[in-house]
């Protein structure tokens, strides 16, 4: 039965979410509780990369937390971002996001439609003249490298963000019937926080097959998992999973 379920998601902002949606149906507690965090470099960590972010034309945003990350240590490093700087976001979401932190103009705006960085190469690749800057997390592949390096474009990457276990206080609960994760980081996260964990009847339920993969590597069972054919969100696959371990236990 599953009563009490930890989503390791931040709780979202708006109250019309399908997790409430689904607390109000099924009569469960949905808390959410990220086992992981996004933290900016320190200046001496960032500066002993020796990038000079000046020394650019172009900014390349993979993310609203490269955003963040990216314009919050320029500012606590003291560097004003000339207003003549050009931005190229991997989505118009990440794109539209730079208004938090700059007047958006479109002309130094462009971004992609699929979320995929080789769709935006093609932008990049007509301003060949520019000089960019990718801000990274330390947790990347080798992707953006290979595609700027093969249309000989001129690039520097800085890592300026890091993900970390958001580590559980020694007096904090842990009585839930289900985890949910949506990372390998995730998982890493809860067996950092707990090395001797045992998983018994607590149900898992994973988003994204990566996740899945490190779930069971881990030596977890894996109960629900999602995005399916049936269940394309997380949300929609959770509500099914509860309806079927509570049958005959509703009120």
């Amino acid at each position: 039965m599953v009563k009490k379920i930890l989503v390791s998601q931040p709780q979202p902002s708006s109250d019309k979410s399908p997790y409430f949606d689904i607390e109000k149906k099924r009569g469960v507690e949905i808390v959410f509780r990220p086992f992981i965090k996004v933290e900016s470099l320190t200046i001496r960590e960032f500066r002993a990369q020796k990038i000079d972010i000046l020394s650019h034309t172009a900014i390349v945003f993979t993310s609203r937390h490269a955003i963040d990350h990216f314009f919050n240590l320029a500012k606590e490093m003291r560097i004003t971002i000339p207003e003549d700087m050009k931005y190229f976001c991997i989505t118009e979401t990440v794109a539209l996001y730079i208004q938090k932190y700059v007047q958006y103009r479109k002309r130094k705006v462009f971004f992609g439609s699929t979320g995929k960085i080789n769709d935006l190469l093609p932008t990049m690749v007509k301003h060949k003249q520019e000089r960019y800057f990718i801000p990274m997390s330390d947790v990347h592949n080798d992707e953006i490298q290979k595609l700027m390096e093969s249309k000989k474009l001129q690039f520097t990457q800085g890592i300026m963000y890091r993900t970390v276990s958001n580590d559980f206080a020694k007096d904090e609960p842990f009585d839930y019937d289900m985890l949910i994760f949506f990372s390998p980081s995730g998982i890493m996260a809860l067996l950092k926080n707990f090395p001797d964990f045992k998983q018994g009847d607590i149900a898992i339920g994973t988003f994204g097959m990566h996740t899945a993969k490190a779930a069971k590597e881990a030596g977890l069972t894996v109960q629900l998992e999602a995005p399916t054919p049936q269940h394309a969100s997380i949300t929609s696959a959770l509500d099914e999973y509860i309806k079927e371990a509570n049958k005959g236990t509703e009120n």
